[in-house]
């Protein structure tokens, strides 16, 4: 993944029903590049991600996403992951009778085939090593590689597999909604890592969103973003993560 990629955001308005959730974002993702977002609840943050990756229940009513110079706003949500685009989940679904590792295998597959027609699939034999990799990156059995996605997992255990997804997929832009939320120390030190590493091995442009700082203590993002009442308030770098821990939102939110 050496190519540069890059996803930008241009006074994106979006609603649901009548009630408007994004008031003029901008924001531009860089292959490499990590941003943290941050912001109280109810500010936009989560619906940020989801209109990236074409959730059908919001709206744009202004604005544009642009992957690689291309207008994405229109296309369905397979065909921006099939560009590139990954979503990791605030609250991960379980998909009972779809093994994870035959799931994973036909994305990667189907990614692979809409980039290029006639790209090499991978078989079962050769997925199934590169899973058992991705499953030790996030320190998971590879048991879980036979396992029905997220079906009987725990809280944690949902979330590393968000994150071995990704790692799986190797997208060119990853969103992470909040995937630190609900995580115990030793959870979120492994999710934080894994990460880390893919970010740190990947050319991988990475939109983390989160509420807290702590997942900042091990992952150094390039760049911090305030959301706010369905705009970007306030944007710096990894200092700003600090200064929020310490003062909280308020004093951005009111100035």
């Amino acid at each position: 993944m050496s190519d540069t990629n890059s996803l930008i955001i241009e006074d994106l308005h979006a609603e649901i029903g009548n009630t408007k959730i994004l008031k003029g974002i901008d924001l531009e993702i860089k292959s490499g590049e990590l941003h943290a977002v941050m912001g109280p609840n109810g500010s936009g943050k989560s619906t940020l991600c989801n209109i990236i990756m074409g959730h059908p229940k919001y709206r744009i009513t202004k604005g544009s996403i642009k992957f690689n110079d291309t207008e994405i706003s229109e296309l369905k949500t397979n065909e921006r992951a099939n560009l590139g685009l990954f979503l990791g989940f605030q609250h991960p679904v379980e998909i009972p009778g779809v093994p994870l590792g035959n799931f994973l295998r036909i994305a990667k597959n189907a990614n692979a085939k809409a980039m290029d027609k006639d790209a090499a699939q991978i078989g079962p034999a050769e997925f199934l090593q590169v899973m058992k990799e991705k499953t030790e990156l996030l320190k998971m059995s590879p048991k879980f590689i036979g396992r029905s996605v997220n079906e009987g997992l725990s809280g944690g255990e949902k979330k590393r597999t968000e994150i071995v997804q990704m790692a799986a997929l190797e997208p060119k832009i990853a969103l992470l909604d909040e995937i630190d939320s609900g995580l115990d120390i030793d959870a979120l030190r492994i999710v934080a890592e894994g990460i880390r590493k893919i970010h740190e091995t990947s050319n991988t442009g990475i939109l983390l969103i989160t509420h807290y700082q702590r997942i900042l203590n091990h992952i150094s993002p390039d760049f911090v973003h305030v959301i706010s009442d369905g705009r970007i308030i306030k944007s710096g770098d990894k200092n700003l993560a600090l200064e929020l821990e310490e003062k909280g939102y308020e004093s951005y939110v009111n100035s």
